[in-house]
């Protein structure tokens, strides 16, 4: 197999302009009409958002935490398969890695963005934000450039540029470390894109302007930085022998485990099947490897606006509803009750929901005092604590996701809080809160973010339930 040629956009540490560079970089290229493949280390939704804006190519994760260690060069071959180029965005600074003390195993920079880069021998161009100093950016990067060996800092592109006179001091100063410097951003605010309490506003929040702030990254990079000689740097990268995660392996890998029978399912036998997954810009984050599952599976996916949808896709199977900012966007959503109460019809008729954060709070009786759904028997509100951070997560009873002990690896990103915090019946439960979630035969859900790709039985039996409400209807 031909990789990829692929390079990962790094920095010393959040800030430095990471996501600026990479989306550039990608827009850019795809404006040179190179087929470019964005990726992005770590469990964010929003920066991958804006990469597919600049490539048109699907949103990608790499984690080894929600996908372990093995999973992320094949998961990077699938997303990158038949691009000219793959660029990686990283977490944070290049070495930070998912805890400290991690939970996990090596030096404590599991998840990072160098421990990434080595799992893809993929080279690194270090970003590095030189608004307040000149020599001592040499340091910096020879610091960078040795800390690790595993790690190859191919490149480094310089941010925050004052002057003509900045630049020349910073690239004398670089040339003593023997690191090509590919590019010299000068200060410039114009393009960048708005935040609010968690984060960058979602590019689909914002199509229109997020898509001329994208081009005219693509615009900048590309006068400022050396696209060529990112390509060759890239062209560099070690081989992956591994062969692509493909989602009906990892389907058909799910079903002897007794989890689902779905293998063994013959499709033209099966009425159709159809999962509705919710989107718009009040549900924004969605990984793409959990519809990818649901197609491999047989179901038809149709994604539907829960802002603007007067009622839920015609014969609807299934139900995912993902993560985003219902908060935001509280009041429009309380106004469209047709389809909350559709969804509530739903629920009562056991129509398998899977909800994740933004789902779940879409699902309780009210958020911040406006009508949800109803389905759940709980209120929601913003908070001041922001809960953030990796989670070893347990089933502690049977549901709808997963078999009483199944362990899973998740994530919490959220600045709202759900009273009662978990029904009879928990989704989860973890150490740090104890049970969580509201779970049960056709219902499941939680604050807990998961890439189905970590855990394929989980959109396996999500599909069984989906086949067996069918044919109950059918009947």
């Amino acid at each position: 197999m031909r990789p990829v040629p692929r390079v990962v956009i790094a920095a010393p540490a959040s800030g430095s302009g990471k996501t600026t560079v990479a989306t550039g970089v990608m827009a850019a290229f795809a404006a040179r009409g190179t087929t470019v493949s964005g990726h992005k280390v770590g469990p964010d939704y929003i920066d991958p958002g804006y990469h597919a804006l600049a490539t048109g190519r699907p949103p990608r994760n790499l984690d080894p935490v929600l996908c372990g260690e093995d999973g992320i060069a094949p998961l990077f071959a699938h997303g990158a398969h038949g691009a000219d180029i793959a660029v990686i965005e990283g977490v944070m600074g290049l070495f930070d890695g998912a805890a400290d003390p991690s939970p996990f195993p090596g030096p404590g920079d599991f998840a990072s963005t160098a421990h990434v880069a080595a799992l893809l021998a993929a080279p690194v161009v270090l970003v590095v934000d030189a608004a307040r100093t000149s020599r001592s950016v040499a340091a910096l990067v020879h610091g960078f450039c040795t800390f690790d060996p595993r790690v190859h800092v191919g490149g480094v592109i310089l941010n925050g540029v004052g002057s003509p006179r900045h630049e020349e001091l910073l690239r004398t100063a670089m040339a003593d470390t023997g690191v090509e410097v590919l590019g010299a951003i000068p200060r410039r605010d114009a393009v960048a894109a708005p935040s609010r309490h968690l984060g960058l506003v979602p590019a689909a929040e914002r199509a229109t302007p997020a898509g001329s702030a994208v081009a005219e990254l693509g615009e900048l990079i590309g006068s400022c930085c050396d696209l060529d000689a990112i390509t060759a740097l890239a062209r560099g990268a070690g081989a992956i022998t591994t062969q692509p995660w493909r989602p009906e392996e990892a389907l058909a890998a799910a079903a002897p485990s007794g989890d689902a029978a779905l293998a063994t399912v013959a499709p033209s036998v099966e009425p159709p099947l159809r999962v509705a997954v919710a989107g718009g810009p009040a549900f924004t984050f969605s990984y793409t490897e959990n519809t990818e599952l649901l197609r491999a599976g047989g179901a038809e996916v149709v994604t539907f606006d829960p802002l603007h949808a007067q009622t839920l896709p015609e014969a609807t199977s299934g139900l995912v509803i993902g993560g985003g900012f219902p908060e935001v966007h509280a009041a429009d959503l309380a106004a469209n009750v047709p389809l909350r109460a559709a969804v509530a019809q739903a629920a009562r008729r056991g129509t398998p929901i899977a909800a994740e954060c933004a789902g779940l709070l879409y699902l309780c009786r009210s958020l911040d005092g406006a009508a949800m759904c109803g389905v759940l028997p709980a209120h929601a509100h913003m908070s001041e604590r922001l809960t953030l951070g990796y989670r070893r997560a347990v089933a502690p009873a049977d549901s709808l996701l997963a078999r009483a002990g199944t362990r899973v690896q998740g994530h919490e990103f959220h600045r709202t809080a759900v009273t009662p915090a978990h029904g009879d019946t928990p989704a989860w439960q973890w150490s740090a809160a104890g049970p969580e979630g509201f779970a049960g035969p056709t219902l499941h859900a939680s604050y807990l973010h998961l890439n189905w790709a970590g855990a394929p039985r989980i959109a396996a039996r999500l599909l069984d339930a989906a086949r067996a409400h069918n044919r109950k209807q059918r009947t």
